[in-house]
């Protein structure tokens, strides 16, 4: 069975490969890529029989690369360090998923998950799950409806004593009766930042950073960054320059 290895970090690609070779289950790696670019090009170029697949990808995310290799025949596994409700809706939509960092017992499951697969099953279930796991909108729970929020125009949350404040822009605020730590998973790494124990900032809706560990957002709001927090937002602010 060829497949190939959709992952930005060498070491976890490397451990992988090493793992699979322990295993040996007849799965020969083909090819190995660290962008959802790079691993269109490689899909469409060796024809794997199998994926595995990271969530989150410099360039994009898992359903990207899904999306735009929809005409191959392969099986997936994904390979995630995303939290449990999270893991329990990709279950839906892959052979399995692998909990990083990557344990040999589960690798070996998922892969004997695979061999008994049927491929068109996995993508009817892909289909589903990439409308459930939308990554534009998050759905939260109010005392007697459902609220969709769009993420691009939500700002920042704010959690105090197990309520969670949306604040969106043009528009009034949401409060759910759940803390942050329960919507933590489902906002998007590469837009959400965490600046202290209660409080996720849209990195967009940043105007500037005062270095004494104050944000400035756009519409002349305040928001502290933890001491603690300091050095890793710095480093997120400045992954685009």
């Amino acid at each position: 069975m060829k497949a190939i290895i959709v992952e930005d970090k060498p070491y976890i690609r490397e451990g992988l490969k090493s793992l699979i070779e322990m295993i040996d289950k007849g799965i020969n790696i083909v090819g190995e890529c660290g962008s959802v670019k790079e691993a269109v090009v490689v899909a469409k170029a060796c024809t794997p029989n199998l994926v595995f697949l990271d969530i989150n990808l410099p360039d994009g995310n898992a359903f990207d690369f899904l999306s735009q290799t929809n005409n191959l025949e392969y099986k997936v596994v994904f390979i995630t360090a995303y939290g449990e409700y999270a893991l329990q809706a990709l279950k839906m939509g892959a052979v399995d998923y692998i909990l990083k960092p990557v344990d040999i017992g589960e690798l070996e499951i998922a892969i004997d998950k695979v061999i008994e697969t049927n491929i068109k099953e996995q993508k009817q279930k892909i289909a589903f799950t990439k409308e459930q796991l939308n990554p534009n909108r998050l759905v939260v729970s109010l005392q007697d409806s459902y609220q969709v929020i769009k993420l691009d125009e939500l700002k920042y949350c704010k959690s105090d004593k197990g309520y969670t404040t949306f604040y969106i822009e043009n528009s009034k605020n949401i409060i759910v009766s759940k803390p942050l730590k329960f919507f933590i998973d489902k906002l998007p790494e590469d837009r959400f930042v965490r600046t202290h124990q209660s409080c996720v900032v849209n990195l967009n809706f940043i105007d500037k950073y005062d270095k004494s560990g104050i944000i400035v957002l756009k519409d002349k709001n305040v928001i502290p960054v933890s001491i603690r927090k300091r050095e890793e937002f710095l480093l997120r602010l400045l992954e685009g320059e």
